[in-house]
C-alpha cells in the first residue's frame, strides 16, 4: 500500500505547476484522499470465489466549499492520478472491480475545511436492449419499466434476457452476473400487463425482494439483485 501511495505523490508532483502545488495547501491533501480511497476500497471488498474478490468502481470524494474551490481546478489531473493509484492497488491486491473506473469530486458545503468523506458503489456498465429505443416518450409509454443504475429500459413482449455475455438482450457488465442470468418474461391479455422473472441456471442466482426464487411473478417496485446489480421493475406506467 505504502508503494502505490508514493508512486502516486512522485507522479503527482511532475504534473504540479506553481498554481497547483499552492492549492494543494489546502487543509485536505491529495495523498489524505488517496488513503481514503484505498482504505474504501479495502473495507468495501467481498468475495465472490476463493480467488476473486469484488470492489467498488464508482467514486464520489466529498468535500468542503473552500477545499473544493482550491483543489477542483485541477481536477482532472487528480481524478486521472487517483484513478491511476486504484488501479494499480487493485492489480497489486488482486481484485476485481465491479465496472469501468469513475472517480468525481463534489463540493459538499457541510463539511468543515479540512474535512472530506468518499463515498463508493459498484456500478457496472449497461448496455441497453439492441433497436429499443431509449427516450422519455418510450418509457412513459412502456407498461414495464426496467431501471438499472440510474438507466431506464422500457420493456415490451415478450421481454429479455439479462447477462454478462454478448448474446444477451440487456447486457450488465458486472462480474457476478452469468453470461446468460436471468430472464425477465412480459405477457399481456387485453389490457392485463404481467411480468416473471426465471433463473436461467446462474451461479449466483436471481434474488427477487430478498428471496433467492428460480421463477416467480414481479410486481411493482419489485427489487431484483443479479450478481452485485439490483433491477427495480416499475409497472403500470409508473416507470416514468
Amino acid at each position: 500500500m505504502a508503494g502505490v501511495l508514493q508512486r502516486f505523490e512522485q507522479r503527482l508532483e511532475g504534473a504540479v505547476t506553481g498554481a497547483f502545488a499552492r492549492a494543494f495547501r489546502s487543509a485536505v491533501q491529495p495523498v489524505e484522499i488517496a488513503s481514503a480511497i484505498q482504505r474504501e476500497i479495502d473495507n468495501s471488498a467481498h468475495v465472490l470465489s476463493r480467488q476473486r474478490m469484488l470492489v467498488p468502481n464508482d467514486f464520489t470524494v466529498e468535500l468542503s466549499s473552500p477545499d473544493y474551490e482550491r483543489l477542483a481546478p485541477f481536477g482532472v489531473t487528480l481524478q486521472n492520478e487517483l484513478a491511476v493509484l486504484v488501479q494499480e492497488h487493485v492489480d497489486e491486491q488482486r481484485y476485481t472491480l465491479a465496472g469501468p473506473l469513475a472517480i468525481a469530486l463534489e463540493e459538499t458545503p457541510q463539511l468543515h475545511t479540512g474535512r472530506f468523506r468518499v463515498r463508493s458503489r459498484t456500478n457496472a456498465s449497461v448496455t441497453p436492449v439492441r433497436g429499443q429505443r431509449m427516450t422519455e416518450t418510450a418509457v412513459r409509454r412502456s407498461s414495464v419499466v426496467l431501471e438499472v443504475n440510474g438507466l431506464k429500459h422500457p420493456l415490451e413482449p415478450p421481454g429479455v434476457v439479462i447477462g454478462r455475455g454478448s448474446d444477451a438482450d440487456l447486457r450488465i457488465d458486472d462480474p457476478g452476473i452469468s453470461r446468460r442470468h436471468a430472464e425477465i418474461k412480459v405477457h399481456t391479455s387485453g389490457d392485463v400487463t404481467s411480468v416473471t422473472i426465471t433463473d436461467l441456471g446462474s451461479t449466483n442466482g436471481v434474488v427477487l425482494n430478498g428471496h433467492r426464487v428460480q421463477t416467480a411473478s414481479v410486481t411493482n417496485n419489485s427489487e431484483i439483485r443479479l450478481g452485485n446489480t439490483t433491477v427495480v421493475i416499475r409497472t403500470s406506467g409508473e416507470g416514468a
